[in-house]
């Protein structure tokens, strides 16, 4: 969820199925919200760590016929990113 679904329709949906909605409010609202800051930041690196993942051509187009293969290759995906971003200036 982002700002982009933040109405109010499924925020309660969000509260119903009992998840913590964590995406700020529009800047327009005009009854904005409380929401953990630090967890939505958590959430932006998952959602960046997904898209650097997503230049494995391998790991989305599913090529392995056995899951101990998709595991191996999501590791070294992993490791690759870990290896480059250390290595980043």
């Amino acid at each position: 969820m982002d700002k982009a679904y933040e109405g109010d329709e499924t925020r309660q949906l969000v509260l119903d199925l009992e998840m913590i909605p964590v995406v700020p409010p529009k800047a327009n609202r005009l009854t904005p919200w409380e929401y953990d800051k630090a967890m939505y930041k958590k959430r932006n690196e998952v959602e960046r760590l997904f898209r650097r993942l997503k230049g494995f051509r391998h790991l989305f187009s599913r090529f392995d016929k056995l899951d101990v293969v998709f595991v191996f290759f999501i590791h070294f995906a992993l490791i690759t990113d870990t290896i480059i971003s250390v290595n980043r200036p």
